[in-house]
């Protein structure tokens, strides 16, 4: 049975195998994202003053290490002439799954440090912010860079996506499976159930990494022994010149000159900061539009929906792409957040099922946008690649540098929308009675009933006019960006000759 199950294993496809590793990452941050904040808050009593210190480090921290590990991890593919032996494809992949095979365990234990407290909390959490981040990180920029390495055509990384998104899906299922273990009072049961997790995952990483680390040493060897057998064959280059590696500032000029690239990022920015938005305050819009008109199941299922809808719905998406391209799709869910948004507010806040729909449509569908970016991301790859004449695409530095432009859109949206609605009705969200979040049958102060109605028609407001102002911005700059029909199926082309013209000269006899 064992040898059996073996053989099954190795049989399986490589999108499959990585798409597993969404799985293993998803199972552990999903549980992360829910319960780090309340564990330390009202399990661990951390002070107001040493959150907002970790808070504030992290969001520095988070922003900064995707381009340093990314650099870091990339920056010896840049020169277009390389001193040496040449890097092969296979070898790339190898690199990245090595590094997948460490900081995927790394991040399990890192994972771990959450739930027992082992220092003060102020210094707990802000090493464990910072730790876990590092982990997660390294984990996303090498699983990403992936999606571009493995594979060039758009048929082919859709369905890498497409399991990804599976496996993600399935991965949210903790997340339901947490809440029979959560307990304040009694965080025993909680700890067993995140070991088991962090047991799993430490488990599917080595056996994943290793699976692929074989198909691509194989492949590896073979290119290594035609090599060798040419070599004695190469056509000798008279004055090849061998360029310097290209420093930071370089590339920073060359992204600066990447004209898709800033296009991309200015939409994605707004992408970012929408999606952190409808994940904010959602919440929110469920207490003052629909907390007196739905009943606590119908408001919890909501938040289920919004959960784990935006995986399931990604398959869906997928397809579309392999048929129509992601340039249309995403075109396309820019302008069905505008409409929407447009017919909810024709409607007004009364329509209670519509409503509903939109509070969760809106946040399933900007989310799904974002889950097929990372393919987009992957062109922007293959035309770093042939406009710079790189021996190696850049994978991961390229979703490093992607992320520090587009992660500051995570620290506007709460900014931004509290001021907004602080502007608009007087509510000051920090300054709110606690107590008011709790349903009772009391019947409400004066002042807090006078407010009601302004704060209600505030939060209307800002449920729609946000997703219509960044459905405007968005389609704005989605149509300055180029790289798609003809000049994207140009790039793959130059991208695959480049990549397969690459074998040793032989001299013709």
């Amino acid at each position: 049975m064992g040898l059996r199950l073996l053989a099954c294993l190795f049989h399986l496809p490589t999108a499959v195998i990585y798409g597993s590793l969404s799985l293993f990452v998803s199972i552990l941050h999903n549980v992360f994202l829910l319960y780090y904040v309340d564990t330390f808050v009202s399990v661990y009593k951390i002070d107001k003053l040493s959150f907002w210190i970790g808070e504030t480090v992290f969001l520095i921290w988070n922003s900064l290490n995707d381009p340093l590990f990314g650099w870091l991890s990339d920056r010896v593919f840049l020169s277009t002439q390389q001193p040496g032996a040449e890097i092969s494809s296979p070898e790339v992949v190898l690199k990245r799954l090595r590094a997948l095979s460490h900081n995927g365990p790394l991040f399990a234990i890192s994972f771990l440090a959450f739930w027992v407290a082992w220092a003060h909390p102020g210094l707990q959490f802000l090493l464990c912010l910072c730790m876990y981040d590092s982990f997660l990180t390294m984990v996303d920029l090498h699983h990403n860079a992936l999606l571009a390495d493995l594979a060039v055509s758009a048929k082919d990384r859709t369905s890498l996506n497409f399991y990804c998104s599976l496996f993600s899906a399935i991965g949210s299922l903790s997340v339901f499976m947490s809440y029979a273990v959560w307990n304040k009072e009694n965080f025993f049961y909680f700890r067993i159930f995140c070991v088991m997790l962090a047991l799993c995952s430490i488990l599917g990483f080595t056996l994943s990494t290793q699976l692929l680390r074989q198909r691509f040493e194989a492949d590896g060897k073979a290119k290594w022994d035609q090599e060798s057998t040419l070599k004695e064959l190469y056509i000798e280059k008279l004055s090849v010149p061998q360029e310097k590696r290209i420093t930071l500032a370089e590339y920073l000029q060359q992204l600066s000159r990447h004209r898709n690239f800033l296009w991309f990022v200015c939409m994605n920015l707004v992408q970012v900061f929408h999606c952190h938005f409808n994940s904010n305050f959602f919440p929110l819009f469920l207490e003052h539009l629909l907390s007196d008109q739905i009943s606590v199941s119908t408001g919890s299922f909501l938040l289920g929906v919004s959960y784990i809808a935006p995986h399931l719905n990604n398959l869906y998406f997928l397809s579309l792409c392999r048929r129509c391209g992601v340039y249309a799709v995403v075109r396309g869910l820019f302008f069905l957040k505008l409409a929407l948004s447009v017919v909810m507010l024709l409607a007004g806040p009364d329509q209670v099922y519509l409503l509903c729909i939109f509070i969760a449509s809106n946040r399933v569908f900007t989310e799904g946008t974002c889950k097929l970016l990372n393919l987009v991301v992957t062109d922007l790859v293959d035309e770093d690649l042939v406009l710079n004449r790189r021996k190696q695409a850049a994978s991961a530095l390229l979703f490093g540098m992607v992320a520090l432009v587009t992660k500051p859109g995570q620290t506007f949206a709460p900014l931004i929308g509290t001021w907004l609605l602080c502007a608009y009705t007087g509510y000051d969200i920090f300054q709110r009675n606690p107590l008011s979040n709790v349903v009772s049958a009391q019947p409400k102060l004066e002042s807090a009933a006078a407010l009601e109605p302004t704060l209600r028609q505030g939060c209307f407001y800002l449920l729609v006019f946000v997703p219509i102002t960044c459905a405007l911005l968005q389609l704005l700059s989605w149509s300055q960006f180029s790289l798609h029909g003809k000049r994207l199926q140009m790039v793959k082309a130059q991208r695959q000759s480049l990549t397969q013209g690459r074998a040793p000269e032989v001299k013709t006899i």
